[in-house]
């Protein structure tokens, strides 16, 4: 289905894509996590962020390499590595993101609660308020593209204000003191960094994400590239400024027992109306990063689907161009995660489904990383400065996201394998299913993730 202008994502809704995010209601949390760590926390950020940049450069390359695919991870290593690989990633990206929307849920109820008090003692009440958002975000995507991205780019904005009230403001409430000493970890320097940096990364996840809906862009090859980078930029220095601030603000004694830091630290600036805006900004940070996640679950498994490696039923789209069964199929299985895992304390299950989302992202990371370089020899014809630079950031971009799954831990990665393998019998079941296919059906699937002119 050929889609026109009018239900396209531009720049700025596709800037607010990537942005919302990867700024979800963990960047409100993650301040508390690391104040164990001290101040050497915010060296854990920089890494993150330098090794993000890194990521992001290399998917706004191969956006203009191979522009107007729909798929991003999943196609660029479709491109450069082959089927097989392909799949590995889409299998652990579309169930990682799952799990990092049954997170974000779980978020957003929590920060509602400020406002209700009953969705904190009631796991009904808190069920239901789940259920509710998570279809009511599914019914607002199923009415086109464009519509979701308006939405996405408001929630977006919203979002920001009470984050840079807080980055900004806390400037001048700084205290040189709560800084010290640098690490409180105990650990040598390297790592207390690695495990920040870990720790850290979760907030990154969501950089890939202009890629992914790129048949539904107008222009894509510019405007993907551009969006990515903004986005980061964006996020990173919210991300930076709003932690150094609140560690400026709060004591690490104190800053380890808040459950809402950021809202702490604005109680401190403005006053204690300021709580409530903050918890505000956690509820649509949520909302936001929710709306925009299931979008990316709807136009992934199409693209995969097209490819003949997911089944046929995802690739089917409504009358406005949505593949809405496969994107309810994707909320159905967020739905029942959520359900399964709420008899746990909020905060064990984020942290379980925080790692293992960054764990099932970071591998298509890997992938692409190692399929840039491929692709790049295979589409041009490179000087040999032109060559060093490719491998350069391609290298770059494969050890840090290495990097950060070491930092995840052995046992979080050993279940992420596990994660992994399960999906190896439905992918020998659909190379089986596509073999069967005639060789002209097979020939068309391999071009159907481009754009239709």
């Amino acid at each position: 289905m050929t889609q026109n202008s009018s239900n396209k994502l531009g720049l700025w809704t596709l800037t607010s894509l990537v942005v919302g995010n990867m700024i979800g209601s963990g960047i409100f949390l993650i301040p508390a996590a690391m104040a164990s760590y001290g101040a050497i926390g915010l060296l854990g950020w920089l890494f993150s962020a330098v090794g993000a940049f890194f990521i992001a450069k290399i998917f706004s390359n191969m956006s203009r390499l191979d522009p107007g695919v729909t798929g991003g991870p999943y196609a660029y290593t479709r491109a450069g590595l082959g089927d097989f690989a392909a799949f590995l990633v889409a299998w652990g990206y579309c169930l990682g993101t799952c799990c990092a929307c049954t997170a974000t849920v779980v978020s957003f109820i929590s920060a509602m609660s400020s406002f209700f008090p009953v969705l904190a003692s009631n796991s009904v009440a808190a069920v239901i308020t789940g259920l509710v958002t998570i279809w009511f975000i599914t019914w607002i995507n199923s009415r086109g593209v464009a519509i979701s991205g308006k939405f996405q780019l408001v929630t977006t904005i919203l979002k920001l204000i009470p984050l840079a009230l807080v980055a900004v403001g806390g400037l001048f409430f700084i205290r040189t003191a709560n800084f010290h000493p640098f690490n409180l970890s105990g650990k040598p320097a390297f790592d207390a960094i690695t495990t920040t940096a870990a720790m850290t990364m979760f907030a990154f996840v969501g950089i890939e994400c202009a890629s992914i809906p790129a048949g539904s862009v107008e222009d894509s090859a510019k405007t993907v590239s551009r969006a990515t980078i903004i986005g980061c930029l964006i996020a990173t220095t919210v991300y930076i400024l709003g932690s150094f601030s609140v560690m400026g603000i709060i004591p690490s004694t104190m800053l380890g027992k808040s459950a809402t830091p950021y809202a702490d630290a604005g109680v401190v600036i403005y006053g204690p109306a300021a709580r409530y805006i903050v918890s505000g900004g956690v509820a649509i940070a949520a909302f936001g990063a929710l709306n925009g996640w299931v979008l990316v679950l709807g136009q992934l498994p199409m693209g995969i689907a097209k490819d003949k490696l997911f089944p046929g039923i995802f690739a089917r789209t409504n009358k406005k161009g949505v593949p809405a069964i496969g994107m309810t199929i994707s909320c159905i299985i967020i739905s029942l995660l959520m359900i399964m895992n709420f008899t746990k304390g909020l905060v064990d299950q984020f942290r379980f489904l925080l790692l293992l989302a960054t764990l099932g992202i970071l591998v298509p990371y890997l992938l692409s990383a190692a399929s840039y370089v491929v692709m790049s020899a295979k589409k041009t014809h490179l000087a040999k400065g032109g060559l060093i630079a490719v491998m350069a950031l391609g290298l770059g971009g494969f050890l840090y996201s290495l990097w950060e799954v070491v930092g995840i831990g052995q046992q979080s990665v050993f279940d992420g394998f596990l994660f992994l393998m399960a999906g190896v019998p439905f992918y020998v079941w659909v190379a089986y299913k596509k073999a069967s296919s005639s060789p002209a059906t097979g020939e068309a699937a391999g071009v159907t993730t481009k754009r239709e002119a």
